[in-house]
Order: structure tokens, then sequence, then C-alpha cells
């Protein structure tokens, strides 16, 4: 059966898409990757690391104890990023291990992406740590494709203190498969003319969609490499895979269109939430009430970020056992009070959880949201001035937070703690800038 008829008969299955203009054309896609983001962060924040194999893992007194990132001589060690410290430690034993700061890799993100901004308007986040960029209407100003990610790659080094790997091709599945063949500190390019000969020899595991679990199912049918997914009939991966089956397929020849969003672009926003795994068991609904109060401070400013309101109320409750159990409650009237948030929910834990167990972790989400000018019916027996007095609080310490940091003004509650993590201070760029939250 031919490639012709095959390609012809994928594209009758998907579904249609309007593409704009620009999509008829030859891309030039991006796909910059930071080499081993949290480890090279910490490193950086301490240049004492940097000649020794380093694991940043959740530390076993917060309960998080395993290795959530490590640098090329821990993975030179046979350190993988998943498993249990302890497992870690024993294949190497000189490795140093540090806790995360998500905070600071936040930093560096946000850093990298003002500068990814410098060459197209168009950037998608793939991550913290990743980005795909659409460069088609840059080339005439800054060079190719390659040339560009050179430049990338040059500055991310000089103004961030990091290394970044960088995919380039006509496709966002084989730029992203790009900046995955070589590390670190590179770039490859995939060109149009040439992909068969570079893409089709690798295994099929190396395609963006295929997880172990596709690739078991693949490998059962006797495909394991991603020549061996594109020359088949694409009628065999529908019947076995449905729509994903003929989306790899399209993959695997080249023939994925989607666009790269632009940097403006925004997912509608369902719910927001803030959870947390405490340093110790919560033994007693006082502390409960410090651990959530805490958490919907977060909250409340998201909410006010984003212009929204919640309209309910949802808790995770995790006890020691590792049993989670949810509830969730709606609202009279919607609000994005941090301080409503969180009594509504301590209410309705108070009301559901039995207590038989301590608990490990908790998590408070404000759900059904609706953009905060939703025009509602009041509850008759709702005190509105009392309601319009504390959402003017709340604006008003969402201000000086944002003015003077998020320490500026605090509940007496939470002043001591200890069962909840702390922050980190900020980072002074290798240019000798401080970087901005």
């Amino acid at each position: 059966m031919s490639l012709v008829y095959n390609i012809a008969n994928a594209k009758k299955m998907m579904t249609k898409r309007c593409v704009r203009g620009e999509d008829l054309m030859e891309r030039t896609i991006l796909h910059c990757d930071m080499n081993n983001f949290y480890a090279s962060v910490e490193c950086f924040l301490n240049p004492d690391l940097k000649p020794y194999p380093v694991a940043v893992c959740g530390s076993t007194e917060e309960r998080h104890g395993i290795v959530l990132a490590k640098n090329y001589k821990a993975k030179a060690c046979g350190v993988t990023t998943g498993e249990a410290v302890w497992q870690a430690q024993q294949k190497c034993r000189d490795l140093v291990i540090v806790p995360p700061h998500y905070e600071e890799y936040m930093k560096f993100s946000k850093a990298a992406r003002k500068i990814y901004e410098d060459y197209t308007d168009q950037v998608e986040a793939f991550g913290m740590d990743e980005c795909w960029l659409d460069v088609t209407g840059s080339v005439g100003i800054y060079g190719d494709g390659e040339k560009i990610a050179q430049e990338i790659r040059e500055r991310i080094k000089f103004e961030l203190g990091l290394t970044v790997s960088i995919g380039v091709s006509f496709n966002k599945i084989f730029a992203k498969l790009g900046s995955d063949l070589k590390k670190p500190d590179t770039v490859t390019c995939i060109p149009k003319e040439r992909f068969q000969e570079i893409v089709w020899p690798l295994a099929v595991s190396e395609l963006l969609g295929v997880g172990r679990a596709t690739e078991k199912k693949l490998a059962a049918c006797g495909v394991r490499t991603i020549g061996t997914l594109a020359t088949w009939p694409v009628e065999f991966f529908e019947k076995k895979f449905g729509k994903n089956g003929v989306m790899l397929w399209m993959f695997a020849n080249g023939l994925d269109q989607s666009r790269v969003a632009d940097v403006d672009a925004s997912v509608p926003v369902k719910s927001v939430g803030h959870g947390t795994t405490t340093l110790q068991d919560l033994e007693d609904t006082a502390e409960v009430w410090r651990v959530m109060l805490a958490l919907t401070q977060e909250i409340g400013h998201k909410l006010m970020t984003y212009h929204k309101k919640a309209y309910g109320v949802a808790i995770d409750v995790r006890d020691n056992k590792l049993f989670t159990r949810q509830w969730q409650c709606k609202l009279k009237q919607p609000t994005q009070s941090a301080s409503g948030i969180a009594k509504t929910a301590f209410d309705l834990f108070c009301r559901s959880y039995d207590w038989k167990n301590p608990i490990r972790s908790l998590t408070v989400r404000a759900i059904d949201l609706v953009p905060e000018d939703t025009v509602y019916q009041m509850d008759l027996f709702c005190d509105a001035l009392k309601l319009a007095r504390t959402e003017q609080i709340d604006r008003t310490v969402e201000d000086l937070r944002l003015r003077f940091g998020m320490d500026i003004i605090r509940n007496a509650c939470l002043l001591d703690n200890p069962k909840m993590q702390t922050h980190e201070p900020k980072v002074i760029m290798p240019t000798g800038v401080p970087m901005q939250a």
C-alpha cells in the first residue's frame, strides 16, 4: 500500500481544522530544553556543588523522599529521576542531596521566556524548562533557524548561567525530538528533506506521545522504530489505537501541523488550588486551620490575578496511611476572598473528616470559577455591607503584597508554624543583575 494513499486516508480520518495563512508555508520551529534544569539552577545558586554529583530530592523529613532531578555526574552513576533517595545514595556514595526551590526555578523559567520573546511572539511553554518557538517570521531579521537557536543558546548561558539544548525543524514534534537527541548545550537540526534518515531509525519511544504503555503495545505488534510506525498502513494503527494511533502515524511521517501558541495565549482557568505535605502530621483542627489559612493566601492572590471568583470550594485530605478523601461544597455567592475560602474549607473539613488518622497533606481548591464582574443574585440573609468590607480589606492586602512582597502583612497565627515549609531569598544573575520574581 503506497505512502501517498496512507497519507490521504489519514487526513480524512483527522478532524478538519482551520489554519492561518502562514501554516501553508514551511515553518521554522525551535524547541528549547534547559539541561538538568532543577539541578543546574541549584549548582548556579551554590557554585560549590558543581564538582559533585547532585540530586534535587524531596527530603525525608518533608516526606518527599524521591529524586526529582539530577546533574550529569549523578546520571553517570546510574541515578534516575523518580527513585527513592536511599536507592540513589546506594548507587552514588558521594551524591549531594539538595532540596527543591520551586520559586527560584520559576524565576529562571520566566527569565528564559523573556529571552525567547525577543525573537518571536509565538512562545508556547511545555513545562517549566521547555518551550516551543515559531520563528518563521523572524528568519529575515535574525537569520535561519539554526542561527537563531545558536544565538539563544549563547544568551541563556551568558545571561542566566545555564545551558540549553535546542531542536530546529519544520514542525513541533521533530523540534522536540531534536532537542532530545544531543545534550547538553547543543543545537540539532532536522530539516524536512532529511528527516527520514535522521528520525526513522530511532526507537519509537523517542516520539512525543509514546509513553511506556504505548511503547509496550507497539512493541507487541512488532513496531520498535519510528520508521516502522511511519511505513505501516495507517489503518492498522487506527484499528489498534483509534485516533491516537492515526496521530502518532502522522507524527512519524512529519505531518504534524499544530501551531505554536501566541505568547499571550491563555488557557481558561477552571479551578485554582494550592496544597502541601506538612513537615509533620497534623493532629488537631487548630493545626488544620493554620495550614488552610496559609494555603488560601495564594489562592486568593491567584483569583485576583485571573480576575475570577469562585462559586465553590473543594478540599483533598490525605492521612498518614496515604488514603485520600475529597469533599466539596457550593457557596451562596461567588468570592475571591482568601479568608472566606479558608473559613468555608475549614467548615467543610470539620463536617467531613472523622479523625481516625492524623493528616499528612492538605489541598484546598476554589472551583466553579466565573469572571469577577459576573452579576449574581444576593442571598436574602447575606450581610452585603460586611461582604463588601471583607472584599475591600482583601483588595488592600493584595495591593500591599504586590508593592512590598508577600510577607509584608500576614495573619498572626501563621508567624510561627513549624509544620509548614519556608521560602528562599532572591537570585543574582551572572551579569550582576538581580532576577525579577
